[in-house]
């Protein structure tokens, strides 16, 4: 293995030695554990650790880097205490989840690290939403994210290479290949001759290293981190290694070849270093025995004293109040409430919009043709002209990664709004948003400032794939707000109140209500509370409980039938929702509707009959009843269409109830 020092002192080689022998000595105390019977699941990085410790020297400490669970070099170069690593692993409280995860999934912004979660792929996007918050801050830094070779296969990884080459983001892209994904090897994963090839596709550099020298990695990072700083744009390297043990422990060995073994155990990273320094006079014998007598001291006390931690006592308050991330602003009311304009839905939507733009400088939206094109339905229209491209972006096709991109940017100090051109597409999005949004402040107490805007419902005839009602998609998800505002005013001032909101949350806009209704909305910045029903009108016979477009529903035929006395009763939120509102009108009722345009099974309405049941049972006079959408997709034929829709079933319901 040829070492090239370059510039770098014998006093700086003896620090990377340091750093290299480190995790080394770590991993293998931890095998020791494992077979004590102290710990139970190890991932071993043995035979990579010179990926991790070179490219974490080459980065400075306020760049972020983005490791995978086979970089512990990664944290202990940036010198986080083994102590909260141990209790990290451990499931203690002092841990970066306090018991609630495992291994490297958790971030800290202290250190400038974003783990992983067991997905694999999905990190690769936060990367460029964190190297983007950067070139909107004008702060010429580089972000470092890792991948396997077999992540490489997933579609995080090509839509992460296609926006940053796209928007000429400083990413360093690393790719460890260290030849199988758990069991499978390298030519069941890919047909390509070399991963870096996979560079040229996105019109990105590409550099094919040797990742268990040292010297090698951290040469090729700090050259390229110093150039990108400079000249925005993203750089592919795949760093060749090897995983001298098991997927994790408990899978074992025996599936690779033993010659493999024999081959790569003389390319071990730290004995090819050690030897180097050795015949180069650097250090001595005496010396590598007193550097690893005063890390096994080191590494024994630290590891002690999470051990030594008491075990985590669970209170579920707590708990529930971690998921989301502290907020409990007040409503804001609008400067001047005489001032009012009559605006259709969507004007008020892009009012809302445009105005948090204004508000909030460092707010960013994203989405399919929403720059100059004004986006599908033309909400921000002249946005461009205004706020300019940096912070208003088309996006390629490529939810997932655009998904990533906003908690990235929430990460690095930006809030971020994306549109989603359907809310059917969000599909292509839905790990980035049920695993990692939803759980990010859960798992490491780290904010999700992400709007998805979701234009959804059936109505205009645009068939399976452009109508659906999935909010119960997400209503069911911790960590996750789901705001479906009905009219005009509402649809303003829970879109301010949203963005204001720290939390994710998925913003449902009725596209057949876009035009179709107006009413005079404040023109100054205002908000609504999220999680606050409207009660439309009060009656005495029954309740009828829904929202979005079920509530227009619910006007108009309490409109053709004065005869009957109804509380008519606009959840407009669905997590958190108004249970108060609600329990207060079936107390005083006795019969309940819940009306919605989604399915009948699993839809929201469900979750609403079932509270009812438990909390207001003694109150009913009839049983809690939902008119809902038929159990099938949705058809594109109007006569279909009308068919499929709750509204055909709403006389035949209430009627019903009514009669029970």
């Amino acid at each position: 293995m040829n070492f090239d020092p370059k510039d770098l002192s014998d006093k700086v080689l003896i620090k990377f030695y340091k750093q290299l022998l480190k995790p080394r000595m770590i991993e293998e105390k931890m095998l020791i554990l494992l077979r004590q019977g102290r710990i139970g699941k190890w991932f071993s990085g043995i035979g990579q650790e010179a990926i991790a410790v070179g490219t974490t020297l080459a980065m400075r400490s306020e760049e972020y880097i983005l490791p995978m669970h086979r970089n512990l070099g990664v944290f202990t170069t940036r010198d986080i205490p083994l102590s909260r690593l141990m209790a990290q692993w451990q499931g203690k409280s002092s841990g970066f989840t306090k018991g609630r995860d495992r291994s490297f999934h958790f971030g800290t912004k202290r250190f400038k690290i974003v783990g992983m979660i067991s997905h694999l792929g999905p990190q690769l996007a936060l990367a460029d939403g964190i190297a983007l918050a950067d070139i909107l801050k004008n702060e010429k830094n580089a972000t470092l994210v890792f991948t396997g070779e077999g992540a490489t296969s997933e579609g995080d990884f090509h839509e992460a290479l296609n926006v940053a080459a796209v928007w000429d983001l400083p990413v360093i892209f690393i790719i460890e290949n260290n030849a199988y994904g758990l069991s499978t090897p390298t030519n069941e994963q890919y047909r390509c001759k070399d991963l870096v090839d996979k560079a040229i596709g996105y019109g990105m550099e590409g550099y094919r290293i040797d990742g268990n020298n040292i010297l090698e990695v951290y040469h090729t990072i700090n050259d390229i981190a110093i150039n990108i700083r400079q000249k925005p744009r993203p750089v592919l390297v795949e760093c060749m290694t090897f995983r001298m043990r098991g997927h994790e422990e408990a899978s074992g060995t025996k599936y690779i070849p033993q010659e493999l073994f024999t081959e790569w155990e003389k390319k071990d990273p730290v004995k090819n270093f050690q030897e180097y320094l050795l015949s180069e006079l650097i250090i001595d014998d005496q010396l590598v025995s007193d550097i690893r007598a005063d890390l096994k001291l080191e590494i024994d006390a630290e590891i002690e004293l999470a051990f030594a931690e008491d075990e985590i006592v669970a209170d579920t308050d707590t708990e529930i109040e971690d998921m989301y991330a502290p907020y409990s602003a007040a409503p804001v009311e609008p400067a001047n409430i005489s001032s009012q304009t009559d605006k259709r839905y969507i004007d008020a939507i892009s009012d809302g919009l445009r105005q948090s733009m204004q508000k909030f400088p460092e707010l960013v939206i994203m989405g399919q043709d929403i720059a100059e094109y004004g986006g599908a339905f033309k909400i921000t229209q002249g946005f461009v002209e205004e706020f300019g491209k940096g912070r208003v972006r088309n996006t390629p096709i490529c939810e997932s990664a655009i998904v990533g991109a906003a908690l990235g940017l929430s990460i690095n100090g930006y809030k971020a709004v994306m549109e989603m051109q359907f809310a059917d597409f969000v599909t292509c999005g839905f790990n980035q948003i049920i695993n990692n949004l939803a759980k990010t402040h859960y798992r490491w107490s780290e904010k999700a400032d992400v709007v998805i805007r979701m234009p959804t419902g059936a109505g205009t005839g645009a068939g399976p794939f452009h109508s659906q009602s999935n909010e119960a998609w997400f209503t069911k998800t911790p960590g996750l707000k789901v705001v479906y505002p009905a009219f005009p005013s509402d649809a303003k001032g829970l879109l301010t109140a949203a963005i204001d909101d720290p939390n994710p949350v998925l913003f449902f806009e009725h596209k057949y209500l876009y035009r179709a209704i107006s009413e005079p909305v404040y023109d100054d910045y205002f908000t609504i509370k999220i999680g606050k029903a409207k009660v439309l009108r009060q009656g005495e016979q029954i309740s009828l409980i829904t929202y979005g477009l079920g509530v227009h529903w619910a006007i108009e035929y309490l409109n053709e039938h004065p005869e009957i006395s109804a509380d008519l009763i606009d959840l407009r939120s669905l997590q958190p929702w108004d249970k108060e509102s609600v329990e207060s009108s079936v107390k005083k009722t006795g019969r309940v509707l819940i009306l919605h345009e989604d399915t009948l099974t699993g839809g929201f309405g469900g979750e609403i009959s079932a509270h009812i049941a438990e909390h207001c049972f003694e109150f009913l006079d009839a049983p809690v009843k939902r008119c809902a959408s038929l159990d099938t997709a949705i058809p594109m034929n109007k006569a279909l269409e009308d068919n499929f829709l709750a509204k055909a079933r709403l006389h035949e319901q209430i009627s019903g109830l009514l009669n029970y």
